[in-house]
């Protein structure tokens, strides 16, 4: 079977299948971790589909090792045995293993054959038999935390635009206050996604605003080096933390709140106050 050459996800004749597939991925609950778990098997004949869909010249291979990635941070809990977890680890493990042949099956789908198809998708279908389409729950401020969100590319064209370099400045120097009560509202806001059960969704929230700090520059093509750059990671970490913030505002104490959205209420010019 030949290999399909795809350069863009939008290109990709499989593309409501993968799609389908990732927006679920923040849906996952931990009643469906033990069904996927025992509806995943594998095989000789699901190595040999897997190994296909995962080659080197698979379509859009290295976005599904992103996507692996992604879903390695969102259940970083469950598979690391954090205190607040239900799901045995190993049960969990087992059930990655189901999300990620669903996720290759779905990109791959061009270059394997339907039986192949069908046994990496198996163990998803039988648990997922229709694609989600519904947005994760980012809480009663969703539209705040998208906002939040939507403005961070701005950040990426500092070293073009002015405004974006008066925003980006602005955001460092609300880095040097405050650290230590942001540090300890943090772990508030992180306990308020396990009360609310917006865990995973606070890592999908955490890793979006993390790609949209480091972006490149459309117009140098300049990636900001978030790692070597001490200004670039306290900004992140002052922008992670205000959206995860608001993603649980409803679980969260004002004085929390207001730390961690305070220093970047500039970004949102339409919520004015925590209560807004």
């Amino acid at each position: 079977m030949g290999r399909a050459t795809i350069t863009r996800l939008e290109e990709h004749p499989n593309l409501d299948e993968v799609l389908g597939v990732l927006a679920q991925l923040a849906h996952v609950t931990d009643a469906d971790l033990p069904r996927l778990a025992g509806a995943w098997h594998n095989s000789p004949a699901a190595a040999e589909a897997r190994a296909r869909a995962l080659a080197p010249d698979s379509p859009l291979v290295c976005e599904v090792l992103a996507a692996f990635d992604a879903v390695s941070a969102l259940f970083e809990d469950d598979l690391t045995g954090a205190p607040w977890v239900t799901v045995d680890t190993d049960v969990a493990v087992t059930a990655l293993k189901a999300v990620r042949d669903a996720i290759a099956a779905a990109y791959a789908r061009p270059v394997l054959s339907r039986g192949e198809h069908g046994l990496l998708m198996a163990a998803w279908r039988e648990v997922y038999p229709t694609a989600m389409v519904g947005e994760p729950d980012l809480g009663p401020r969703a539209t705040t935390v998208k906002a939040l969100l939507g403005q961070l590319p701005r950040l990426s064209v500092r070293c073009h635009d002015p405004a974006g370099r008066e925003l980006y400045d602005g955001l460092v120097a609300s880095t040097m206050t405050g650290e230590s009560d942001r540090e300890l509202a943090g772990r508030d806001a992180y306990q308020a996604a396990v009360m609310t059960s917006r865990r995973r969704v606070w890592a999908l929230v955490r890793r979006t605003a993390a790609e949209g700090v480091a972006r490149p520059c459309p117009q140098c093509r300049r990636s900001a080096t978030v790692e070597s750059d001490r200004d670039a990671m306290r900004v992140l970490v002052l922008v992670l933390d205000a959206a995860c913030a608001l993603l649980v505002a409803d679980a969260l104490p004002d004085d929390a709140l207001d730390a961690l959205v305070g220093p970047v209420r500039h970004l949102i010019p339409a919520q004015r106050s925590p209560s807004a």
